[in-house]
């Protein structure tokens, strides 16, 4: 099967945009995902993924925790920061929740321990158990096809 044929099918899915975050190294640090699921209530427990050539899997098999803010449709920004699609060096300054750094103003914040992580093809699966959350109301960044989207469907900005 065709990389890019795989690719362009599974963005057609649409998904809200996260910001994974860690402390590792002394240092704060983020990453933009779509790829974050619930798994289950009681544990409560969440998996992101993370390539096995990103700088996040390292920080994260260090810390062994990591806190996920999903985004709001105003943080557009936010997420293209956290992607590298904002070249301009630029320090973003985080809130904390539990001592971990988070997204301000995102929809939800939460941490997590990591109790479990598995490698699969490319990427490596990590499975936290939730230890903090806060939720506020909103509407969230969507990503679909390439494209950054509202709960309208309209395309925001386009993506670099």
């Amino acid at each position: 099967m065709d990389d890019r044929l795989f690719r362009n099918a599974m963005g057609n899915f649409a998904t809200g945009i996260t910001v994974i975050s860690t402390e590792a190294e002394g240092k704060e640090h983020g990453m933009t995902a779509n790829a974050f699921m619930s798994v289950s209530l009681n544990p409560k427990l969440v998996t992101i993924s993370i390539g096995n050539n990103a700088k996040m899997l390292n920080y994260i098999k260090q810390a062994k925790k990591y806190a996920v803010s999903f985004l709001a449709e105003d943080q557009q920004e936010v997420s293209m920061l956290f992607a590298g699609q904002i070249k301009d060096e630029r320090h973003y300054e985080f809130g904390r929740l539990n001592r971990m750094p988070v997204i301000e103003e995102a929809l939800v914040n939460l941490t997590c321990n990591v109790v479990s992580e598995y490698e699969a093809g490319d990427h490596t699966l990590f499975i936290g158990e939730v230890t903090e959350i806060i939720s506020k109301e909103g509407d969230p960044l969507l990503y679909v096809n390439g494209k950054y989207r509202d709960l309208n469907g309209y395309h925001i900005i386009s993506s670099a």
